[in-house]
């Protein structure tokens, strides 16, 4: 969004009477779907500054930039954790099955998918927003190219409850994807146990912008994701 206020402004700016302009956009009532950006667009359209081909490369642009945006939107932890994110690795998975007590009589809710019947998968999602800011998901949303700081929290890990975790990120332009052994999670440095007094096995694990290059190892393309689960339950269960 600070990339399109910025070259609204530097366009208005350019106007004779961008003060007036400026003015106006202090003391506007916005009701959907008018609002500053609508004003902002519709003026220098009108003033012959923006040519409606500098709006379709404009509008191309911030679409391509915030691509991912309307996840940002789902309010509810259950909407995106569980509504969405599994939703979404389901269609680029489509192998992977929803359990049940029929497939798994050991099941009872301690995970998401299992895949070639034996493998069992838990799905962690979050998103990045700036860890600095105090404002709307939305608001706070980071591109994927932001050096701003952000802590993606992956909570109520259980490593013994699966066979591998998919964590899944969302930027406003980008989704990615990282795929690790149960036990990779539980032995690894910024796993924290304990995250609610009673809970045993139960950890958590952050992602941030200082150690999100420390999991590379793991790091897959969506159109991966099926041989990278295979992989880890196959890391998961060697002998050492």
């Amino acid at each position: 969004m600070e990339k399109l206020t910025k070259h609204l402004e530097n366009l208005i700016n350019e106007l004779g009477d961008s003060d007036e302009i400026y003015s106006r956009l202090e003391n506007l009532i916005s009701v959907y779907p008018f609002n500053e950006y609508e004003y902002m667009i519709s003026t220098l359209l009108g003033r012959g500054k923006l040519s409606l081909d500098d709006y379709y490369v404009l509008r191309d642009d911030y679409i391509e930039r915030n691509l991912y945006l309307y996840i940002f939107e789902i309010s509810a932890p259950r909407g995106f954790g569980e509504k969405w994110a599994q939703g979404h690795l389901k269609g680029l998975v489509p192998e992977l099955e929803r359990p049940s007590k029929k497939k798994d009589s050991s099941y009872s809710g301690q995970y998401d998918f299992w895949l070639d019947r034996k493998i069992t998968i838990e799905v962690k999602a979050s998103r990045a927003v700036d860890f600095e800011l105090e404002a709307p998901l939305y608001v706070k949303a980071l591109g994927s190219d932001s050096t701003r700081p952000f802590d993606m929290n992956f909570q109520q890990v259980k490593p013994g409850c699966c066979d591998v975790f998919v964590w899944v990120a969302v930027w406003r332009d980008k989704i990615r994807y990282w795929v690790l052994a149960s036990k990779e999670v539980e032995g690894n440095r910024y796993y924290s146990k304990g995250q609610h007094r009673g809970n045993v096995g139960e950890g958590q694990l952050h992602l941030r912008h200082d150690n999100i290059d420390e999991f590379k190892q793991y790091e897959v393309q969506g159109r991966d994701l099926l041989n990278a689960i295979r992989n880890a339950y196959e890391r998961q269960h060697v002998q050492t």
